[in-house]
């Protein structure tokens, strides 16, 4: 920026240029790229927590602005961050922490259109504004992380508690299956022997004369008899005691 006896009169660009000294002087700079400027601002929410916000501001001189950027306002920055300040703490405050969290991307965008709207007067164009962070204080911030952690395990204990129940029915259900099978197998068993005993008593009853079918019947029963009191006493610590028949 030029001045000439005190005077504004005329923009030098990017490279060679000439000043005819001392009447003219070079008085500032304005750069015209992309500037940021980081804001942080504590407020509280509805819930009454107070909270540590951080917004990022992208702004950028107009170039056919250049005037009103270095004459008109004197800082810029400052300027800015007034904005900021009155936005985030006219937003939150009607929000809960919960809340707040999800509305970052609206308070962003409300930062954006009112600094849009009031810089652009000064000659600087906002080309984003962004919540890049937001930290209420530590112990705000442990209760969370304690909640969340009781979720999840609560989450965790009904899960195993249904992959229990899963399990026990699944048990139950293969149980039930086992002793079907084993019950139609014994009544298999059952049948074949029946079937082998009808065919061995009339077999026998056949072959030797003056036998009767009971006859034979009998001397089974009495052979199986014996045979399971053979079994009793045979096994290992048995205490069985044989009382005969007094009848």
């Amino acid at each position: 920026m030029v001045e000439r006896f005190g005077n504004y009169t005329r923009q030098a660009g990017a490279g060679m240029n000439f000043l005819c000294c001392p009447v003219e002087l070079m008085v500032g700079k304005v750069s015209l790229r992309v500037q940021q400027l980081e804001v942080r601002c504590e407020t509280k929410t509805l819930d009454n927590v107070f909270v540590d916000v951080i917004v990022t501001i992208q702004y950028q001189v107009i170039q056919e602005r250049v005037y009103e950027a270095f004459y008109v306002l004197s800082n810029p920055r400052q300027q800015i961050t007034a904005y900021v300040y009155d936005v985030v703490r006219s937003s939150l405050p009607t929000v809960t922490l919960d809340r707040a969290f999800e509305a970052k991307e609206d308070i962003a965008m409300a930062i954006k259109s009112q600094l849009s709207k009031v810089m652009q007067e000064y000659g600087y164009l906002i080309l984003n504004a962004l919540v890049t962070d937001m930290n209420p204080d530590q112990r705000v911030r442990n209760a969370m992380n304690e909640i969340n952690a009781s979720k999840r395990q609560k989450e965790a204990a009904a899960e195993k508690a249904e992959g229990n129940k899963v399990l026990v029915v699944k048990a139950a259900e293969a149980e039930a299956e086992s002793k079907y099978l084993s019950g139609v197998g014994v009544a298999r068993q059952r049948k074949a022997i029946v079937d082998g005993l009808k065919g061995s008593i009339s077999s026998f009853a056949g072959n030797i004369k003056g036998t009767s079918p009971k006859d034979v019947v009998d001397l089974l029963l009495i052979t199986q008899y014996f045979d399971m009191l053979r079994d009793i006493g045979s096994k290992p610590g048995c205490n069985t005691v044989y009382i005969p028949d007094l009848e």
